[in-house]
């Protein structure tokens, strides 16, 4: 049995590397149902101190973050890939992550049943 050649071991990385991204799949929008904000931090610096222990970086943290949900809601919508989208939901904080959906609106006739 001859030993690898150095371009066949090339080519066995480039395929695992490609295999690699192509498991972790593109990025989502996804809404993050998260406990209540801590008296004394604005929501914005909760959500972000989430996403940022589950990305590794605040840099990834701020790029990802979309829009912050205080008011009805405690939480955030972010583009995330699936493996970051499983490390936010494994942070204590984080309650539920629903996919982002757009929903229309089926009639716009209100005043009589249709």
């Amino acid at each position: 049995m001859t030993p690898p050649t150095a371009t066949s071991l090339i080519l066995l990385v480039l395929a695992a590397v490609t295999m690699a991204a192509a498991a972790d799949g593109p990025p989502a929008t996804y809404l993050f149902f998260v406990d209540p904000t801590p008296p004394g931090v604005t929501c914005m610096q909760y959500h972000l101190g989430i996403l940022t222990a589950a990305l590794g970086s605040e840099e990834k943290a701020k790029a990802a973050i979309i829009y912050n949900y205080k008011n009805v809601v405690s939480g955030f919508s972010a583009r995330v890939t699936p493996a970051e989208l499983e490390a936010i939901k494994k942070q204590p904080h984080v309650n539920r992550a629903l996919p982002s959906a757009t929903l229309q609106l089926m009639s716009s006739n209100f005043d009589g049943a249709s």
